[in-house]
């Protein structure tokens, strides 16, 4: 099995820059894509950014320009680097993330457990 571990968020004031992590470890064969997700209070989870095995990455509108999407293979690690926060960014932020795990095209997919991302203004 797969497991997913963030890390990163806390607390910033508006402007300021967070970096969340998704460490993936376990029986990894490769690497399908990571999704990132943010909830806030009352609202529902809605997709933020991600990137596949292939390197395509994309994100909603909203963060263009300032939410940036990386992995570092070697590490098994998703990254999303988040400049120029904003209150509206303020949520509880999860990866999602399918690895293969065999030769014969077995897939995992899970969420890390979430972790917490307050902007003030």
């Amino acid at each position: 099995q797969v497991q997913l571990v963030q890390s990163g968020g806390g607390f910033v004031q508006a402007g300021g820059s967070l970096r969340l992590s998704c460490a993936a470890s376990g029986r990894i064969f490769s690497f399908n894509y990571v999704d990132w997700y943010r909830q806030a209070p009352g609202k529902q989870r809605e997709l933020v950014a991600g990137i596949t095995g292939g390197g395509r990455a994309n994100a909603v509108d909203s963060v263009k320009g300032r939410f940036t999407i990386s992995r570092d293979a070697a590490k098994n690690t998703m990254y999303l680097q988040m400049n120029s926060l904003k209150p509206e960014d303020t949520a509880v932020y999860y990866c999602n993330a399918e690895f293969q795990i065999d030769s014969e095209g077995g897939t995992w997919n899970g969420w890390g457990q979430g972790t917490q991302v307050t902007v003030s203004s």
